[in-house]
């Protein structure tokens, strides 16, 4: 019996992912009918009807997630979830029952769950079900007046060091913090993979939307649009690495 070609929306803000996964499914006789960046453009795309029979779904985009996005969404086909490293989704899917992929997703792996698939195994999950799979926001205190209030962690681009005092920025924007040092941000998020690009600066690698060199052994990382920031020469084999492997 031929097997069932299996028709796929991919959704991931990170391009060399998409692609990857995207030549992963049509190697394995999938039809690929889109690709998304983020969960603004899920929502969007869910309003119009539409013949597909999963959407691979990676959980950490910019903007609404596309978990959220699907939370209230009442229509729509099963979902595999995509993740680089979060315990916390890993443990959540597991209990659900859901199926999951880990990145970077490889051949064999993604043929178990499109078997699964094949075999009407992956279900549905209701809103209110969606809803226990969201990971606790991180956040952190920014000073506002005499008082606080709490930013997330994912709309912060890089942290910078400045006569003892700890700048949460966001491309130009920057949030003072309770903070007096970058390793108490680092202690506070262990495993969120920042690393120093300057004794001053912490850059979240996963922000990085571009890499240029500059002078010969030393790069510059744009983290929004017009906005670069420069890496020291004993740095840059490392972010380079850590930019690259954030992408997949």
């Amino acid at each position: 019996m031929p097997m069932k070609r299996l028709n796929a929306l991919v959704v991931d803000d990170e391009p060399l992912a998409r692609e990857r996964l995207t030549r992963l499914l049509q190697e394995a006789n999938c039809t690929v009918v889109g690709e998304l960046g983020d969960g603004l453009a899920l929502l969007q795309w869910l309003k119009a009807p539409h013949q597909v029979d999963v959407i691979f779904l990676d959980i950490q985009m910019p903007g609404p997630s596309g978990m959220e996005v699907l939370a209230e969404a009442p229509d729509r086909p099963p979902v595999v979830f995509v993740t680089a490293h979060s315990s916390y989704a890993v443990r959540a899917f597991e209990l659900a029952a859901v199926d999951y992929l880990l990145k970077p997703v490889f051949e064999d792996r993604l043929g178990k769950c499109l078997q699964r698939l094949r075999d009407q195994l992956v279900r549905r999950l209701n809103p209110a079900e969606l809803r226990t799979l969201l990971p606790p926001p991180l956040r952190f205190p920014i000073r506002a007046g005499d008082g606080e209030i709490f930013m997330e962690l994912e709309l912060i681009t890089h942290f910078e060091l400045e006569n003892d005092r700890v700048w949460a920025c966001r491309g130009l924007n920057r949030y003072l913090t309770r903070w007096s040092a970058l390793s108490e941000v680092e202690e506070t998020f262990p495993e969120d993979g920042m690393i120093r690009i300057q004794r001053h600066l912490l850059l979240r690698p996963r922000m990085v939307k571009g890499i240029r060199p500059t002078t010969v052994g030393r790069i510059k990382v744009m983290i929004a649009p017009k906005v670069e920031l420069t890496v020291s020469r004993a740095m840059t084999p490392r972010t380079r690495e850590c930019v690259r492997a954030a992408a997949v």
